[in-house]
């Protein structure tokens, strides 16, 4: 028989819960806002990308932290070119000048054992975070987060390739969308044939910097793999390499002339022109091929688009796109007000506030959480949001990672010299052969064995090559 002590006693209990009631069921956003109120009159400093990006912090996010915590948040653009070396300069030299930081995830590796990031598992227990962490999709979560066993960034940019074709196009000539790069080839053709000069079958951007993403993409498509795992001898010229060059450079036949040179705003003005019937690029061109948010000023620059209503979304053929670029939210390990630098991060990452950013028109923040891509309200943005929400979804499971080492920007420096040699005429296969011998050099340089640790961390992860 249950005695009167006990049935109060849990009666009491009840009754406090109740009372904190609101405590435990706050959100990660209000914990992060709740705590950061002591920092009010303090201001922290962010590096974020030139351009639209950097709209986000100051235009949205920021003036809103500010209002909700009292705290400033200076923005500190940099081209993302100079990103990486700005962020270890300043590191290095200890000035304290950065708080928070965006970090593109193929840097993360290098940062890290540089010690320019703080490490973040500290902060994530102490304000509840872990949880909310798990909803991020796994490509991203589980590839983005971490080096070795210990989180550095918050991944915060659902970056992948898409591919978008013209449904109405295909519909009339009875052509299905591809699935492998044969049938790309084979469908592109015959659209050009059938409608060029008005409109070619296809087209990419072919700047290098964009076209080595391709490359890293194909060339795993193909089954290959970047070294030898035992040796760390570079593998890029193997068959898998040079069937992907090779294919690439014969793709230019049925594209534009010039396409060579076509870069992301190239490529996108012939696309939302009707110049291109099927093309391959992030997530913002299914955004501004169905007119969303191009009406704002911060968007002006955007071709109008002729195409609205007419574009499906598809994974890439091969069907595992490459998760090109994208940034993670990290703290600097020389900042001198880590704990409201790490507040401000948890907050522009949770569930709540970053629902309301990657739908944002100017801000190029991609979805990367499941919640992002369930959203009732971003599905009512346009009329193929679904559709478009569904593809990047699909993207989040199967997509690849971009090679990630120490020095990583001279592996891709040596890679994008030879993709424009590429361009220029050269054989295929002597050009991965010295793309190869500089990637060795590298290796030599920079150290066999801590090289050959950083890629087996990197190899290890879920989807640094695609699942069997």
């Amino acid at each position: 028989m249950i005695s009167r002590r006990a049935v109060n006693g849990g009666l009491a209990v009840l009754a406090a819960l109740a009372l904190a009631g609101p405590a435990f069921a706050q959100s990660a956003a209000d914990k992060a806002v709740e705590a950061a109120k002591q920092y009010s009159g303090t201001t922290i400093t962010i590096v974020w990308e030139a351009g639209l990006q950097s709209l986000d912090p100051l235009n949205f996010s920021g003036p809103k932290w500010k209002e909700l915590t009292g705290i400033d948040v200076k923005v500190v653009e940099v081209p993302t070119a100079e990103m990486f070396t700005k962020i270890l300069q300043e590191h290095r030299a200890g000035t304290g000048a950065y708080d928070a930081l965006n970090v593109i995830p193929s840097w993360m590796s290098d940062l890290a054992r540089a010690g320019a990031l703080e490490p973040l598992d500290a902060y994530v227990d102490k304000y509840g975070y872990r949880d909310e962490l798990q909803e991020i999709a796994p490509v991203y979560r589980d590839n983005q987060m971490k080096v070795g066993d210990t989180i550095y960034g918050f991944p915060d940019d659902g970056d992948v390739f898409v591919f978008y074709y013209r449904k109405d196009i295909l519909e009339e000539n009875g052509l299905k969308v591809p699935t492998t790069w044969a049938e790309f080839a084979e469908t592109a053709q015959k659209l050009t044939d059938k409608y060029a000069p008005e409109m070619y079958g296809a087209a990419f951007f072919r700047d290098a910097p964009y076209a080595q993403f391709m490359f890293q993409e194909r060339f795993r498509v193909e089954g290959g793999k970047f070294f030898d795992p035992e040796t760390m001898k570079a593998t890029v010229n193997s068959e898998a390499g040079v069937k992907a060059f090779t294919e690439m450079r014969a793709e230019n036949k049925f594209m534009p002339p010039g396409v060579e040179t076509w870069g992301f705003v190239e490529n996108l003005a012939a696309f939302l022109a009707g110049d291109t019937a099927m093309t391959l690029s992030w997530p913002p061109y299914g955004r501004w091929a169905a007119g969303y948010g191009t009406d704002q000023e911060a968007l002006n620059w955007v071709p109008k688009s002729t195409v609205a209503g007419k574009v499906g979304y598809a994974l890439p053929p091969g069907g595992h796109p490459q998760l090109a670029a994208g940034f993670s939210l990290s703290v600097s390990a020389s900042s001198k007000n880590k704990e409201a630098a790490y507040l401000f991060i948890q907050w522009l990452n949770s569930k709540d506030i970053s629902l309301q950013r990657v739908q944002l028109p100017y801000a190029l923040r991609d979805p990367f959480r499941a919640s992002h891509f369930e959203s009732a309200e971003y599905k009512s943005r346009w009329p193929e949001a679904p559709e478009y929400l569904s593809a990047l979804q699909q993207g989040a499971v199967s997509g690849l990672l971009d090679l990630s080492l120490i020095q990583t920007d001279k592996y891709e420096e040596a890679l994008r010299q030879g993709i424009s040699r590429l361009w220029a005429g050269e054989d295929p296969k002597a050009i991965l052969d010295d793309v190869a011998a500089q990637w060795d050099a590298v290796t030599e340089k920079v150290g066999v064995e801590e090289q050959k640790a950083a890629y087996a961390d990197w190899a290890g992860k879920p989807n640094a090559y695609p699942s069997k």
